[in-house]
């Protein structure tokens, strides 16, 4: 018993050792709300994810000396409403490792893509179920949200307020396959914040098919501006696809929108934006214009409740819906050229 309880004080003093030049933590978000989603019919259900994704995560940094440190970060969603997992992977939201020092920062795994990385920024735009590059089905907001597989290269800060990344995966979904392209893709963002201005740029190209003759093309930009007395932030999205064309449909989707947030003191923010979808489904003239409005009201710096409402009027054939995509269609889906609504009031705890 005596040469046990050594042993564990030996370790114990190992490990406190060891972990001075590391550190790992937990931290998370859990979001519930009640909501009415209408479509041709209506349902009203507790909900997860409106506000931001429900996750737990793990994130550790370790000192290795001479200016370099290893990184990594685990993620996975959680549905609050039923508890079950949000993907099939159970790390689906991030899994990578990376090294750090002077040269800048290197990362290896699953993470955001070059444009998800914009499109999922809810401070900037947001790829939530009321935002409107998820409801569109988009590359930065939807298909390309997240890739396998990737490496990511982040140069470092030469420029006050300019962040520079490039990336590359070897199969944005899935695993590898031999003698098949699908899914090799690579990217780039940029982004410059100083003050009260912002903007960014991001990029994707990926190869579609096993030859990689067809290829999926998307740009996402958007410009800010922090006026004290409102926040207005303009943005753009195209995306191209050679699968659509040879689908003899149509192979570009565009996106533009508009917001703006006003502050009402220091514990609420409004918002409320417009953006008009062309060519949704990557079929010519099928269009749609979203309009949402979003109340945040601040309890401490980690508790928040919330309202949100999104209309989605559809036209020449486009049936988008709130909470919906076709990777996971709406509770309460439309034909066409029908109208969305969805009505959210709920609750947001960070940890």
């Amino acid at each position: 018993m005596k040469k046990t309880v050594l042993a564990l004080a030996a370790l114990a003093a190992v490990s406190t050792s060891a972990l001075a030049q590391s550190s790992v933590s937990l931290y998370g978000v859990l979001d519930a709300s009640l909501e009415n989603l209408k479509g041709d019919d209506s349902v009203t259900r507790v909900s997860s994810d409106n506000l931001a994704i429900s996750r737990f995560g793990v994130r550790g940094l370790e000192d290795l000396g001479g200016g370099l440190k290893a990184k990594f970060n685990l993620e996975a969603g959680v549905k609050v409403d039923t508890g079950a997992s949000d993907s099939s992977a159970f790390w689906g939201r991030s899994a990578w490792v990376g090294i750090e020092g002077g040269f800048g920062e290197l990362r290896l795994g699953r993470q955001e893509s070059s444009i998800g990385l914009l499109a999922g920024d809810t401070s900037i735009l947001g790829a939530q179920p009321y935002d409107d590059l998820k409801i569109a089905d988009t590359f930065s907001g939807e298909t390309y949200r997240r890739v396998n597989n990737g490496i990511t290269y982040i140069l470092p800060t030469f420029v006050n307020g300019l962040s520079i990344q490039a990336q590359y995966s070897t199969r944005t979904s899935g695993e590898e396959i031999a003698n098949d392209d699908t899914g090799q893709a690579y990217g780039f963002n940029v982004q410059y914040f100083a003050g009260p201005f912002g903007a960014g740029l991001g990029y994707i190209n990926a190869k579609q098919n096993a030859s990689g003759s067809n290829k999926a093309q998307g740009w996402l930009a958007f410009a800010a501006y922090d006026f004290g007395l409102a926040k207005l932030t303009g943005y753009y999205e195209s995306d191209d696809s050679d699968a659509a064309s040879v689908a003899a449909t149509y192979d570009k989707r565009e996106v533009i929108g508009v917001r703006v947030g006003v502050p009402f003191g220091s514990n609420f923010n409004l918002s409320a934006g417009v953006s008009k979808v062309s060519n949704v489904g990557f079929t010519q003239n099928n269009d749609a214009t979203i309009v949402a409005v979003k109340g945040v009201y601040s309890l401490s710096k980690r508790t928040a409740l919330y309202g949100l409402i999104t209309n989605v009027s559809n036209d020449n054939g486009s049936r988008l819906a709130v909470a919906g995509s076709p990777a996971s269609p709406s509770a309460a889906p439309v034909t066409s050229d029908r109208t969305s609504r969805g009505i959210a009031f709920g609750v947001r705890h960070q940890f």
